[in-house]
């Protein structure tokens, strides 16, 4: 599917899909500006569960922080996708 960048600025919102290497509990959602925590792969206690983050976000400083979140968790970044003007 090819999706146009449209109006896409670094201050304007967007929605994103986030994938990662590790497991997310529920409640991070919260913590990780909102967006919808799906395991894609999920191996209780296993480090190699593939776990997809989903949703907008306010512009690119708000997509910072989420990954900023995630490498200080140490998990392993496999993907960001941009989906489209929110």
């Amino acid at each position: 599917m090819k999706i146009s960048p449209g109006k896409l600025s670094v201050f304007s919102p967007a929605r994103y899909r986030i994938s990662v290497l590790g497991f997310l509990d529920e409640n991070m959602t919260e913590r990780l500006c909102g967006l919808t925590i799906e395991h894609q792969e999920h191996d209780p206690g296993s480090s190699k569960s593939i776990v997809s983050l989903n949703g907008s976000l306010a512009d690119q400083a708000a997509l910072l922080g989420a990954l900023n979140i995630l490498y200080n968790m140490r998990m392993p970044l496999l993907s960001v996708e941009y989906l489209g003007e929110s």
